[in-house]
């Protein structure tokens, strides 16, 4: 893994802030080749964002945590994406299978939602980094929520040793909705149903009008982030 140059990429955050997502994806590739990974849960921002890379950096690698807890139109859209792009989809899955977890710790997801995610999540993500990553390229929007208000387009990622790309940072949901439209670009159908955030199906709910957008993800559990995208805290206020 390459030292990361901290104040370079300080400078880089103000530097890309006025660029295009294609201008940073493009020199992002530049900079890491094949040591670089677009993260996708293959939510509206990552469907956008493998249509974007894929056209510059056909067969990009992009990597995906498979919970066991997805919902069954997540691997739908999965599918289909796989279909439509030129990708090399990498899949982690947990250690422990899904009915050996669950005889070992019931419903974790309901008593305790932070170990949960440590279990079924991080551990995975984290050989997913390790597997020859310098850096990676995420979806997060600065309107997603307040945690996420501050994201710099390109950073440190310092819980993972890892130089962080978030090239739509600066879109709002109503600019994701329209290159996906304009590029006919397939999505989760639950996007339809009230869905605008879409995790494991046991923590994930439709968000009424008004809500915030990641209101429905661990609704009731005081937990906003699955510790993927740390903002220096993990519930909400």
């Amino acid at each position: 893994m390459a030292k990361i140059d901290v104040a370079k990429i300080e400078r880089l955050g103000v530097e890309f802030e006025k660029k295009t997502p294609q201008e940073i994806i493009h020199w992002a590739f530049n900079k890491y080749g094949d040591r670089i990974s677009l993260a996708s849960s293959f939510g509206a921002e990552d469907v956008a964002l493998i249509d974007i890379v894929a056209k510059i950096k056909p067969g990009v690698r992009v990597f995906t945590l498979n919970t066991g807890y997805l919902f069954p139109e997540t691997h739908d859209v999965m599918s289909r994406i796989k279909s439509r792009y030129n990708i090399k989809l990498e899949t982690y899955e947990p250690f422990t299978p899904l009915e050996e977890f669950e005889r070992g710790y019931g419903k974790l997801y309901d008593t305790d939602p932070d170990k949960c995610c440590s279990l079924r999540k991080i551990e995975p993500l984290n050989r997913a980094i390790a597997d020859n990553l310098d850096a990676w390229i995420t979806g997060i929007r600065r309107d997603q929520s307040p945690t996420r208000a501050n994201t710099k387009k390109i950073e440190v990622d310092k819980k993972f040793n890892l130089v962080k790309f978030n090239p739509i940072a600066d879109w709002t949901s109503e600019q994701v909705w329209r290159y996906i439209r304009d590029n006919d670009v397939p999505y989760n159908v639950l996007h339809d149903r009230d869905y605008p955030s879409i995790g494991c199906a046991p923590c994930t709910r439709p968000v009424k009008a008004g809500e915030d957008a990641r209101s429905g993800r661990w609704a009731g559990k005081g937990k906003i982030e699955c510790g993927l995208h740390p903002s220096g805290t993990e519930t909400k206020k």
